[in-house]
Formats: structure tokens, C-alpha cells, sequence
């Protein structure tokens, strides 16, 4: 009876340790959310869209870094999403907002490091009124390819402790060069579909890995994460293109969408 007592008593922490593994990622995510969001009655504090509305600037420079996401895979120029938030950025703030391209397809993490260090990008970064960072699904694409999802599963805390170095050296770097530039950092998204047999499993253990973003996010005076999760899932398979990883046109507008929703109701904080 005693055997059967620790038996039990064994599996019931188990399984407390794997929900804590798996649920205190989300808890964190949504605490950093909350306290993103304009909440306080200090005038001195101003939306980013205001800090650009009210700006001396006349124009503004938007820098786009990182994957296929930022490139615009599967869109067309005009329908990208780094077009499409820099145009429509600019006609709210009545400004015009030019932007840089820098999105490569199939780029990783380390790949992007290595670019960002060894002074690739410097002067466009040091020009950037705002630089927006997507990168991170590729880290886990090209591992599980070469994979069974066994063995991925098992590489993922190497993965996502790679990934959060890289993005940490990727950030410091940028705030260097340029301490007043806003950077916008894009969650990694789910796109499988609801029936597919891993969704769950995947649906879990993104917050662990989105949880490095909002990591590397808190150590940036001026910065946002978009909720990308939130327009990209399997509930909106309608913006997800027919390869089931990028977004199709529909998707880079619902990503664009947020980021300007964001702007609107986040306060640009300072860098003390």
C-alpha cells in the first residue's frame, strides 16, 4: 500500500512539474503583456504612435531584419508586411515613413547574429527611426526536418536557449548603435491547423520560446512585441498561405493590423 502511496505521489509531481514546464511560460507572457499596455494617467508618457506623430521628424526611417516573414515570401511588393505597416504607418502619422527590406528567406537565428556582429547592417541600423525583427522559426524548421519529432522534441531547450542568446546579442547590438530606435519584435506563430495531430504539443510549447522574445524585449527601453499569436493560429487558417507556414497576403494584413493596434494603445518607455 505504502509502494503504491510514493507511485502515486511520484506521478501527481510529475505531472505538476510538466504543467508548471508548460503554463508559467504563458502566465509570464501575459503579465509582460499587461504591463505593455497604456494603463497610467501620466501625461508625460505618450503612445508610440504619438511619440512619431509628435516627432520633429519629417520622415522616418523603418529597418526590417530577419527571415522569410520580413521578406514577404509568397506576396507580392505591395502586399508584404513591411510595406504594408510602413505605408499605412505613415498615413496615420502624416508622415512619410521609408523603409529597408533587409529579410532574407530560410535565416536563422545564429545566421542573422553573425550578420548583425560583424557590422553587416551597422549604418542602416544607426539611420532607423524603427527596426522591426522577425527570426527564430527557422531555428526550429531546419532542426526538425533532419528530426523525428521525438528527437526534436528532445533538442528543443538547446534550440531555445541558442536562440535566446542570439536574439539577446542581436538587441544589444542594435541598442548600441542606435539607443532611440523602437524595436518591434514578432512572437513566432502556430500555423497548424486545429486537427493536426501535433497542434497541441506545438500550442504548448510556444510560449516557452515566446517567452525569450519578451525576455530580450524588457532589456530594450523602446520596444514591442507583437502578439502575432493572435492573428496567426489554427483558428485563422484563413491567414495562412497553402505551403502551411508563411502568411498569405490576408495574413501579412491581420499581422500589420496588429502592430498598429499595438502603437496605438503601448506607451513608449525611456530608457532611464
Amino acid at each position: 500500500m505504502k509502494v503504491l502511496k510514493y507511485i502515486l505521489a511520484f506521478f501527481l509531481f510529475l505531472g505538476m512539474g510538466l504543467g508548471a514546464w508548460l503554463y508559467y511560460p504563458q502566465y509570464k507572457i501575459n503579465r509582460m503583456k499587461s504591463e505593455a499596455i497604456e494603463a497610467s494617467s501620466d501625461q508625460h508618457k505618450l503612445t508610440y504612435l504619438d511619440y512619431y506623430r509628435l516627432s520633429s521628424d519629417k520622415d522616418i526611417n523603418h529597418l526590417a531584419l530577419g527571415d522569410s516573414i520580413i521578406h514577404g515570401y509568397g506576396a507580392s511588393e505591395t502586399e508584404n508586411l513591411v510595406y504594408k505597416f510602413s505605408s499605412q504607418l505613415g498615413e496615420q502619422l502624416n508622415k512619410s515613413v521609408h523603409y529597408n527590406n533587409e529579410g532574407i528567406n530560410g535565416i536563422t537565428s545564429t545566421q542573422l547574429n553573425q550578420l548583425v556582429q560583424d557590422g553587416t547592417f551597422d549604418q542602416k541600423i544607426k539611420d532607423a527611426d524603427i527596426i522591426t525583427i522577425n527570426v527564430g522559426g527557422n531555428d526550429v524548421l531546419k532542426t526538425a526536418r533532419h528530426l523525428d519529432y521525438s528527437q526534436a522534441f528532445n533538442s528543443f531547450e538547446e534550440l531555445q536557449t541558442t536562440f535566446a542568446g542570439n536574439l539577446s546579442a542581436i538587441s544589444s547590438t542594435i541598442e548600441k548603435l542606435n539607443p532611440e530606435a523602437t524595436i518591434i519584435f514578432l512572437e513566432l506563430y502556430n500555423p497548424l491547423p486545429l486537427n493536426d495531430q501535433f497542434y497541441t504539443l506545438a500550442d504548448k510549447l510556444l510560449p516557452k520560446w515566446n517567452l525569450k522574445i519578451y525576455e530580450a524585449a524588457q532589456q530594450i527601453p523602446s520596444s514591442i512585441v507583437v502578439q502575432t499569436t493572435k492573428v496567426i493560429n489554427g483558428d485563422n487558417i484563413q491567414n495562412i498561405a497553402p505551403d502551411g507556414v508563411h502568411p498569405n497576403p490576408n495574413g501579412y494584413a491581420a499581422i500589420t493590423e496588429q502592430m498598429l493596434k499595438q502603437f496605438a494603445l503601448e506607451y513608449r518607455r525611456q530608457a532611464v
